[in-house]
């Protein structure tokens, strides 16, 4: 059963398209409140787990609950929740005002109910004055913000997004990343998010839940799905990592001992299990840094490699090297005394990074 707490509850959620099990077994809740968002690359079934908990699917197995409630069974527009679509869909024969108000017209409020809430909408997404204007009249920007208002004036349970800001172009993505964030924080209910964007997931979630495959694959906050991500998908799709295969050489009080590209160093386990003889390990790659000497008595991972690659974006620098048969990957952010213009492709270079900075993933 749901907790009290919980705003959205979906558990061991199957659904199935024929033979293509879109979700499989899916089960996480989203506190009352709560900013989640699902994560996940294109076909992964976040917008299908979505359109369950919206009622647009009814799912094979499982059961989805919302404010503690059973809504399995329930039609869509008997859910309090609201869905917010990246084609924004606004009634282009209607101005924003009608727009907004058109679920209320439906419900057959007052007059002057429909008024005051209309009104408190706009102002809580910045569109006042804006009442009389066409959506042809309005940007991309504006056009997502009537959408927000529109859903928001019915006053939701929960507010559902499937991929809001796509359509938007980069600058003004990310002027309304911050405008989604005030606006939840500020109306106080939980927003459940679908984007395959890792950037737009780490800024917005308070929680954010990897899918592939139809399955959760991890659940948590944003620095804890980043710094410890539990498996090679995870590590590789939010952000970059580089995974090494390793040989496990003993495991003490939930630390192991690992055979890492020739060197042996002891890391902790993080409660994960290690079974036989082979392990993956992975490295953020902004967790390395460079030199063009070894270093001598260091308690650190060092390896020796060869420059492949350097590629300039602005704000970093990354440098493919390679070491043996693996390619790794290196960041470091440009700042005075960065070493961006140091190493030249076919170098030979030290690549050294804290055992701290070793995740072993889970098999």
């Amino acid at each position: 059963m749901a907790t009290a707490t919980s705003a959205i509850r979906v558990e061991g959620v199957t659904k199935r398209y024929g033979a293509v099990t879109a979700l499989e077994a899916v089960s996480l809740e989203v506190e009352r409140g709560e900013f989640l968002t699902l994560l996940g690359p294109s076909g992964s079934g976040k917008t299908t787990l979505l359109r369950v908990i919206a009622g647009l699917e009814r799912p094979d197995e499982g059961r989805v609950y919302l404010g503690g409630e059973d809504v399995t069974d329930l039609p869509p527009y008997r859910r309090r929740v609201h869905t917010v679509f990246q084609q924004y869909v606004l009634f282009p024969h209607l101005n924003v005002y009608k727009n907004v108000a058109f679920g209320l017209e439906q419900k057959r409020l007052p007059r002057r109910e429909i008024e005051r809430r209309v009104t408190a909408a706009l102002e809580l997404v910045r569109l006042s004055g804006y009442e009389r204007r066409w959506p042809h009249e309005l940007s991309g920007g504006e056009q997502q913000r009537v959408a927000l208002a529109r859903a928001l004036v019915l006053e939701p349970e929960a507010l559902l997004l499937d991929e809001p800001l796509a359509a938007l172009d980069l600058q003004l993505r990310k002027e309304m990343q911050r405008e989604l964030k005030r606006l939840q924080r500020e109306v106080g209910i939980s927003f459940l998010m679908v984007t395959h964007d890792q950037e737009e997931a780490l800024a917005l979630s308070d929680r954010l839940a990897v899918i592939a495959g139809g399955r959760l694959q991890q659940i948590g906050t944003p620095r804890e799905v980043y710094e410890n991500p539990e498996t090679a998908f995870v590590a590789t799709f939010l952000g970059s990592a580089n995974v090494f295969e390793a040989e496990v050489m003993a495991r003490e009080n939930g630390d192991a001992l690992l055979a890492v590209c020739g060197r042996t160093v002891r890391v902790s386990l993080n409660g994960r299990r290690l079974e036989g003889s082979r392990a993956q390990v992975a490295v953020r790659p902004e967790k390395i840094a460079l030199r063009a000497r070894p270093l001598r008595k260091t308690d650190l991972v060092q390896l020796e490699g060869v420059i492949e690659e350097r590629l300039y974006l602005g704000d970093a620098t990354h440098w493919r090297v390679r070491v043996g048969e693996q390619s790794v990957l290196v960041t470091e952010p440009n700042r005075p005394g960065s070493r961006a213009e140091a190493f030249r492709d076919g170098q030979r270079v030290f690549l050294y990074w804290a055992r701290e900075s070793i995740v072993v993933l889970s098999q």
